[in-house]
C-alpha cells in the first residue's frame, strides 16, 4: 500500500493546536475507557463485599507493574516509528511494527508464567491476608493469563499512534470496555444462567474484552492502510532493530516498574491503616487514575508529535508541541481536581456506601485533587522525552517523583519511628500523623516532581532524534535552547 493510501495526522506542518487536539482526544478516550475497565470492575466489586474491594484495590498497583512492561516496549514503538515516518521511510516504520509484536509476545508469555508461578508469594509481600488473599488471588490468576493479550493490544495501539492514527484503538477501546461493562454484573454477581464468582468474574470479564480488542487489532495490522501496517514477512527476528527496541525501551520498562513498585510500596504503607483505609485508597487511586488517563494520552500525543518533528528535523516547532501540551493538560486537570474537592463524598459514594471508606476517601481527595494538575504537567513533559527516544530522562523523572519524594515522605509523615542518618549519628524522628501522610506523601511528589520536569527540559539536550536519517548529517546542535510558546 502506498504511503499516500495510508491515514494518520502529520504534526510537521500547520497549526499545533488543531491537530495536538485532534491528535490526543481518541488518546484521551481510549486511556478513560482503559480507566472504565477498573471502575466497573470496582462499582460491580463494590456490591460483593468491602474484602473485595480491598482485594482489586490492592491488585491494581501489581497487574500495572506488569501492563508498565508493554508500555515500556511501546514506548520506543511509538519513537522509532513517528521518527521514521517524520522522515518518509514507512517501510521502515513497518518493520519496528513485526518486530515489536515479537517482543512483545515473547516477554508477555516470561511475565506470564512468572507471576502465576509466585503469585502467592506477591500477594503475601504485599500484605494481603484472610478473605482479601482469597479474593486477591482469585483475580490475579486470570489476570496473569490476560498479559499476552494486554502486550498485543498496547503494540497495536502505540504503531497506529507513532504514525499519527489515533482514532481506530480508540474505537476498539470503546467496544471493548462496553464489553467488559456488560459482563461484569453476570460474572461478578451471577446475573441470569453464570455463576456468582465476585472478582474472579470481574478478571474473565476483563479477559474476554481484551481478547476482543487484541484480535481485531492484529487484523487491522495484517490489512494495513492506517498509517503503518504487519507483513508477515517481517515477524522474523532482526536483531538490530530488537536492539534499538530495547535500547530506548528499557529505560520506559524500568520506569513503569519503579512506578508500579512505589505504587506496591504505598498500598503496602496502607494496609496496616486497616479495611476502609486500603478501600478509600483503592477507589481514590482510580479517581485519581482518570487525571493520569488524560495526562497520558496528551503525553503519547506529544510523544507523536515530537517524535514526527525530530524526524523532521524541525526541533523548534517540536518544542512548541510540549509547551502547549503542557499547558492545556494542567488546565483540564485543575477543573478536574477542584471538582474532586467541591464533591468529594459524592465521588465516593459513586463506589461504595460504607461510612467508613467514605470518610476516609474524602480526606484523600481534599489532600490530593488539588495537585493533579502537577501530576500532568510532568506526563506531558515525559511524553516529549520518549518522541526524542530520550526514554532515560523520563525514567529518571519518575524515579525522582516517586522513590527521592513521594515514598520517604510517606514514611516521614505517615510512620512514628527515630531515624538515624547513615554517616552522621544524627536522629530525626519521624511526625507520625496516620494515612493522612499517606495522601500528603503523592501531592508533595507531584509538585516537585514538575518543577524538576521543567527545568530539564528547558536544558534542550532532547532535540537530537535516535533514528538516522541517511545523508542529512546531524538535525540540530542538540545544546540549543527551545523556544517559549507565544501562539
Amino acid at each position: 500500500m502506498s504511503d499516500t493510501e495510508r491515514k494518520g495526522i502529520d504534526m510537521t506542518t500547520g497549526a499545533i493546536t488543531p491537530k495536538l487536539v485532534h491528535l490526543a482526544w481518541p488518546l484521551v478516550l481510549g486511556n478513560l475507557l482503559q480507566t472504565f475497565y477498573n471502575l466497573a470492575d470496582m462499582f460491580w466489586v463494590g456490591r460483593v463485599s468491602p474484602e473485595a474491594v480491598a482485594a482489586v484495590s490492592l491488585m491494581f498497583p501489581l497487574s500495572w507493574m506488569f501492563v508498565s512492561t508493554a508500555m515500556g516496549i511501546t514506548a520506543a514503538t511509538i519513537a522509532l516509528v513517528s521518527q521514521h515516518v517524520g522522515a518518509g521511510n514507512r517501510r521502515r516504520a513497518d518493520r519496528v511494527v513485526a518486530q515489536t509484536v515479537l517482543l512483545t509476545l515473547a516477554v508477555a508469555a516470561t511475565l506470564a508464567v512468572s507471576g502465576w508461578t509466585v503469585r502467592r508469594e506477591l500477594l503475601g509481600l504485599i500484605g494481603a491476608e484472610g478473605q482479601v488473599f482469597v479474593e486477591s488471588l482469585a483475580y490475579i490468576e486470570v489476570i496473569f493469563a490476560a498479559l499476552p493479550l494486554t502486550f498485543l493490544f498496547f503494540a497495536f495501539r502505540a504503531a497506529l499512534q507513532g504514525a499519527g492514527d489515533t482514532r481506530t484503538a480508540m474505537w476498539l477501546m470503546v467496544v471493548s470496555a462496553g464489553l467488559n461493562a456488560v459482563l461484569d454484573p453476570f460474572l461478578i454477581l451471577g446475573w441470569g444462567p453464570f455463576p456468582a464468582m465476585g472478582t474472579r468474574g470481574a478478571a474473565w470479564a476483563t479477559f474476554v474484552a481484551r481478547a476482543f480488542a487484541t484480535g481485531t487489532g492484529v487484523y487491522v495490522l495484517l490489512r494495513g492502510g492506517f498509517g503503518v501496517q504487519l507483513h508477515v514477512r517481517d515477524l522474523r527476528p532482526d536483531a538490530a532493530i530488537l536492539g534499538k527496541l530495547v535500547d530506548v525501551g528499557y529505560p520506559a520498562t524500568l520506569d513503569g516498574w519503579a512506578r508500579s513498585l512505589a505504587a506496591v510500596v504505598m498500598a503496602a504503607f496502607v494496609t496496616p491503616f486497616g479495611t476502609a483505609a486500603i478501600a478509600a485508597y483503592g477507589i481514590g487511586v482510580r479517581l485519581m487514575s482518570i487525571s493520569w488517563s488524560v495526562a497520558g494520552a496528551v503525553g503519547q500525543a506529544t510523544s507523536t508529535g515530537v517524535g514526527q518533528n525530530l524526524g523532521a528535523r524541525t526541533p523548534d516547532r517540536a518544542a512548541r508541541v510540549t509547551w502547549l501540551a503542557t499547558a492545556g493538560t494542567m488546565g483540564i486537570l485543575f477543573v478536574a481536581g477542584g471538582l474532586c474537592v467541591a464533591f468529594p463524598r459524592f465521588m465516593m459514594r459513586v463506589f461504595v456506601d460504607d461510612p467508613q471508606v467514605v470518610a476516609e476517601g474524602v480526606t484523600f481527595l481534599r489532600i490530593v485533587a488539588p495537585f493533579w494538575a502537577f501530576f500532568g504537567g510532568t506526563m506531558a513533559i515525559q511524553g516529549a522525552f520518549r518522541g526524542a527516544g530520550r526514554t532515560k530522562v523520563a525514567m529518571a523523572l519518575s524515579l525522582l517523583s516517586r522513590w527521592v519524594f513521594r515514598v520517604p515522605i510517606a514514611v516521614v509523615l505517615a510512620f512514628s519511628a527515630t531515624l538515624t542518618v547513615p554517616g552522621t549519628g544524627y536522629e530525626l524522628a519521624t511526625l507520625g500523623i496516620g494515612v493522612e501522610g499517606i495522601w500528603a506523601a503523592f501531592s508533595v511528589g507531584a509538585f516537585a516532581a514538575f518543577l524538576v520536569a521543567v527545568g530539564w527540559f528547558r536544558l534542550g539536550r532532547w532535540r537530537e532524534g535516535v533514528v538516522e536519517t541517511p545523508g542529512r548529517g546531524p538535525a540540530v546542535d542538540v545544546d540549543a535552547p527551545d523556544l517559549d510558546v507565544d501562539d
